[in-house]
């Protein structure tokens, strides 16, 4: 094998090492100007890479009602901040905070959870600005 085979070999290789980074999709279609909270029953909480998922049945007769499909952070950032794959279980109901979906469609990114015993798991990394202003607030 000549070096110019060599090189375009290793060049098609360095293209199929990096092709999986640039897989990663954009947070784009979510609203992290809004957020909003629902409150329902889990159906299912997907614990896989690279986000996890949850299915979260909201009751009533108004547009509110139906399933709603919730992105999470990562299995590995959830874990260091005290989630297990059994923090969320089918039938719990529970509050969420949520950044809707731009397009009005049922369902968005999980800001955190609110368990039933009143403790709030967050799911996003604090932003400083929100910290300072409950920090600010008189109990």
């Amino acid at each position: 094998m000549d070096r110019q085979s060599i090189r375009a070999l290793a060049a098609v290789a360095a293209v199929g090492v990096a092709a999986p980074a640039l897989a990663h999709h954009s947070t784009a279609m979510f609203d992290f100007d809004k957020t909003v909270e629902i409150t329902g029953t889990v159906q299912d909480f997907q614990w896989t890479n690279p986000h996890t998922w949850t299915n979260v049945e909201v009751a009533g007769t108004g547009e509110s009602a139906g399933v709603y499909g919730l992105e999470g952070m990562s299995p590995n950032y959830l874990s260091r901040n005290g989630w297990t794959k059994r923090t969320l279980k089918p039938g719990d109901k529970l509050t969420f905070a949520v950044h809707p979906l731009k397009d009005g469609r049922k369902g968005g990114f999980m800001v955190s959870v609110k368990l039933p015993d009143g403790t709030v798991l967050p799911n996003l990394p604090q932003r400083p600005e929100v910290a300072e202003a409950r920090n600010a607030a008189p109990p």
